[in-house]
Parts: C-alpha cells; structure tokens; sequence
C-alpha cells in the first residue's frame, strides 16, 4: 500500500513538471516587448524614421476614435518558434487593440526566416477573414518584401488594413493609398496573362513536337522524354503563380490552389497533345499513357511555399 502510495506521488509530481515546462514554453514565446511608442517595435531595424511616424500617427488618430489599434513588429529571427505561436503570443501579451472589442491587428515580419503574419483579433474578423488577409499580404506586402523593400512592403500593407478598419468605423485617420500587386506589374508578372498564355504556348509547342515527330527530325522517344521535362517545368511555373505566401490562410484554400494547379496542368496537357495531333493523330493514345502518369504524379507531390524568397532584379 505504501509503495502504491509513492507511485502515485511520483506520477502526481511529474505531471506538475510537465505542465510547469508547457506553461514556460508558451510563454517564452514573446521574446519582445512592446517599444515605448507601442505601434512601430522594429527589433530588425528595418524601417526608416518616416514610416514609423506615419504608423503611430495614424493609429493614435484610429485609437483615439475607435479603440482599434494596426501595431508592426519586426524581429530578427524566431528562435525556433513557429510563426503561427510567435504571433498569437505576441499579440496576447501586447494587448493590441480595445480590451472589449478585441478590434487588434498585428503584422508580424520574421527576416531570417523571411516570413510574414497577420494576426486579426475576434472583434476585426468579420471584415478581415482569413482568406481577405491572405490577398492583402499578395497583393500589398509580399511583392515588395520580396525585393527587400521592407520600408514600402510594411507601409503599403499597413494602409491597406488602416483604410478597410477606418471604413468599417465611418473614420477619417488620414491613410495614404495602399497600391496593390507592388512590383508584379513594374516586373511585367502580371499572373492573369501567364495564366492563359501558357496553355496557348503549349498548343504551338505541341505542334512543333508534331511536325518534327511526323518528319522523322526527332526520334519519337526523345520527343517523349522533353514533353515530359516541358509539363515538369510547367508545374514548377504553376506552383510560383498560384503559391500561397500567407500563413494565415485556411486550409481549404491551400488545397483549393493545390487543385487549381494540377486542373491547368492538366489543361496545358490538353492544348499540347491538340497542337500535337494537327500533325499525327494517329499517337494521340501513346502519348496520354506516356506522358500523363509522371505529370500526375508531379501534380500530387507538389507543394505551396509560404515564404517570400528574395528576387533580384
């Protein structure tokens, strides 16, 4: 009976220890504390003195007439934290926002792992869903972050957030425009374009693959081999279109891109055997068993990217 005791002060005691060790994890988390200015906390000494002063401006005019509060934290590193915990922990500790609405937004940028986080708090959810965030973020902020323009990247997605905030509250803060898709169209990567072109290009691919195979200029095995080199580097180009740089969005929406990538795969492979047979008909069922088995499988072992790499000019 006693040794039964001792066992289960033992069990009893390494329980407390478990839960004590969970308790200091999560709250380790948040390795910064709020600046004295509160709304800006550059701890990656990213942006210049005119954004920070535009932020606190703007919120304070914002707090002052709705309680909201848009606050921007940089940090060098996670320190082996995931984005998603970092950014909860942060936003709890911060308080951002009117304790009663819980009307906070937090933006959160970690540079060495180049990632970028929007955390909405419950009272701002119904006007900002997981889903809009994520367009904001592509549209407004990753573009420049991927150029390492933190100062107009941070800036622009800012006000994109202070002006549909403002708006919901009938508020004037004095937000510059947002501009959307950054430097997509500077670069000329407007993905609308790409979009449709691509499958085009494959039809005339297709059909030059058809007169070299139907004149004997390329010996049909070779051909096969580079149609199947073709779709993999398609699938790669797809999966930069369509790649979800938002860790805020659902999963539904991961799977639905996911699923949008191997449908124009498989529209490409379409327009490309159509091209194919204006020449040679008669190896339309040759090619479907060749060529179809590794782009499905390329498809299904595809995976989306939430960081924003740097792109040099």
């Amino acid at each position: 009976m006693l040794a039964l005791n001792k066992k289960n002060i033992i069990i009893k005691i390494l329980i407390i220890l478990f839960i004590m060790i969970n308790i200091c994890t999560i709250s380790s988390l948040a390795v910064v504390s709020p600046t004295p200015d509160f709304y800006v906390n550059d701890y990656a000494d990213l942006l210049d003195k005119e954004t920070e002063e535009y932020i606190i401006n703007a919120n304070k005019s914002l707090y002052s007439q709705t309680g909201a509060q848009i606050v921007v934290v940089t940090i060098p590193s996670l320190e082996g934290s995931s984005l998603e915990d970092y950014a909860t922990e942060l936003f709890r500790s911060f308080g951002i926002g009117d304790k009663t609405k819980n009307n906070g937004i937090l933006l959160l940028l970690a540079l060495e792992e180049r990632q970028f986080r929007v955390e909405v708090g419950y009272g701002l959810e119904g006007i900002l869903p997981d889903a809009k965030t994520g367009r904001i973020q592509d549209e407004y902020i990753i573009p420049y972050l991927k150029k390492n323009d933190w100062n107009y990247g941070i800036k622009n997605g800012f006000s994109a957030f202070l002006e549909i905030v403002a708006n919901e509250y009938n508020v004037e803060v004095g937000a510059q425009t947002a501009i959307a898709t950054g430097y997509t169209q500077e670069d000329g990567k407007d993905s609308s374009i790409n979009e449709f072109m691509i499958p085009v290009t494959s039809a005339v691919i297709g059909a030059i693959f058809g007169f070299l195979e139907k004149n004997k200029i390329i010996k049909k095995k070779k051909l096969r081999v580079i149609s199947v080199i073709y779709f993999l580097v398609l699938l790669i180009i797809y999966l930069n279109l369509f790649k979800e740089v938002t860790v805020s969005s659902s999963e539904s929406e991961t799977i639905g891109r996911i699923l949008l990538i191997g449908f124009m795969e498989v529209f490409n492979l379409i327009w490309f055997i159509s091209g194919m047979f204006m020449y040679n008909k008669s190896d339309k069922k040759d090619l479907l068993e060749d060529s179809s088995g590794p782009i499905i499988a390329a498809v299904i072992d595809g995976k989306t990217s939430t960081s924003f790499p740097t792109t040099n000019k």
